[in-house]
């Protein structure tokens, strides 16, 4: 171990490392090393001497009496009497910590392969550690990889650069499948570490933020902040909801991050496999935003009620509007209520009902009949 600074600095370039995280990962590995060949309970410290380029290992022993029951047992070799520690160090008292230097070498080469797995251990943490700090501050950001296995309940694996991704089935927008080498994006959910796959981050395909960050790639306003995404909901892979806007007059929010004929919001839906995204202005009124956020129904009034943590919203609309607030499924209601905050509840008035397919039949069957009876 000759040396030592040459392998330190060496190591650091290689890894791309600080050179002090490194020195103190070698001297670590040096007492690690000392406490599994000598004794585990003994005190042991590391330093690097500059002149010579070389770790000196001292154990710390503490003086005691020349009676004291710590000198016999296990543990004996951690404290040394006071008689002999006077022979040492004539200013010795009992209490105090004297050093003693030990030479990783004269423990034969067990020694040096427990410390070269020592070293390899707490250089591969300080990796570990840099990668997680370096993607831990991508959550909530888009990355990219090449899908490298699909297991069999459709986890997918995707390969980012230095480590493995998995975006799971539930985080996978409905319908979609990926094959071996395909390119996908996804947004980073969480990074964690475990012993046994080392770094691992989740991604999603499903979360708004997904659909935020594709509208910042897409639209300049939104990306220098001239439009603000104030909201966001989303039933995946069918439709979205996203509440806009801007403190400068004279731009639309609206108008702005949908584009020229659609172009910006038809290619974030399009990567949402065909997603429908609907803008709506924001509002700080609940009334105004709620209002807004049923569209394309209608609206006649809304009210506002908060008692405790329920917020709750009576929504007045024509009869004929129902059908619009309430959408396919009951899809742009939930989507409504997802992006205000407000449980809604629709209250019919005015206007005249659309008759269903039913009605119209009966109708038919009652002038046949009608017809049937009394003739022309």
């Amino acid at each position: 171990m000759e040396n030592i600074l040459d392998i330190i600095d060496s190591i650091a370039n290689e890894k791309g490392l600080s050179r002090e995280n490194v020195q103190e990962a070698i001297k670590t590995s040096f007492i690690q090393t000392a406490k599994r060949i000598i004794n585990p309970t003994f005190a042991f410290e590391a330093d690097i001497d500059d002149r010579t380029k070389q770790v000196k290992l001292r154990q710390i022993i503490t003086v005691v009496a020349d009676d004291a029951p710590e000198l016999e047992g296990e543990e004996a070799g951690a404290y040394m009497g006071i008689t002999n520690a006077l022979e040492i160090d004539d200013e010795a008292e009992i209490g105090d910590q004297l050093q003693m230097e030990h030479d990783i070498e004269s423990y034969g080469r067990s020694a040096f392969a427990a410390l070269h797995r020592e070293i390899e251990f707490h250089i591969q943490r300080l990796v570990e550690n840099l990668l997680f700090d370096k993607y831990k501050s991508k959550i909530n950001q888009i990355v990219s990889g090449r899908v490298t296995r699909v297991d069999s309940d459709q986890n997918t694996t995707i390969e980012i650069d230095e480590i493995r991704a998995i975006l799971p089935m539930k985080s996978r927008i409905k319908g979609e499948k990926f094959k071996v080498g395909d390119m996908v994006s996804a947004i980073v959910r969480r990074v964690h570490v475990d012993k046994a796959n080392g770094i691992t981050m989740e991604l999603s395909r499903t979360a708004p933020k997904f659909l935020e960050e594709l509208l910042a790639l897409e639209v300049p306003e939104i990306k220098d902040g001239i439009v603000v995404i104030e909201k966001c909901a989303r039933i995946p892979g069918e439709r979205a909801k996203i509440a806009l806007y801007t403190n400068r007059p004279q731009i639309d929010p609206i108008g702005a991050t949908v584009g020229v004929r659609g172009v910006r919001i038809n290619a974030v839906s399009e990567e949402l496999c065909g997603e429908n995204i609907d803008c709506v202005e924001y509002s700080a009124s609940p009334e105004l935003f709620i209002s807004r956020a049923m569209s394309p129904a209608i609206i006649s009034a809304v009210v506002v009620s908060e008692e405790g943590d329920e917020k709750k919203a009576i929504v007045t609309l024509p009869s004929d509007q129902k059908s619009k607030a309430i959408g396919k499924s009951g899809i742009n209601i939930r989507l409504a209520s997802m992006l205000t905050g407000y449980t809604i509840e629709l209250n019919e008035v005015g206007g005249t009902a659309q008759m269903g397919e039913k009605a119209q039949e009966e109708k038919k069957e009652g002038l046949s009949s009608l017809e049937a009876l009394f003739g022309n």
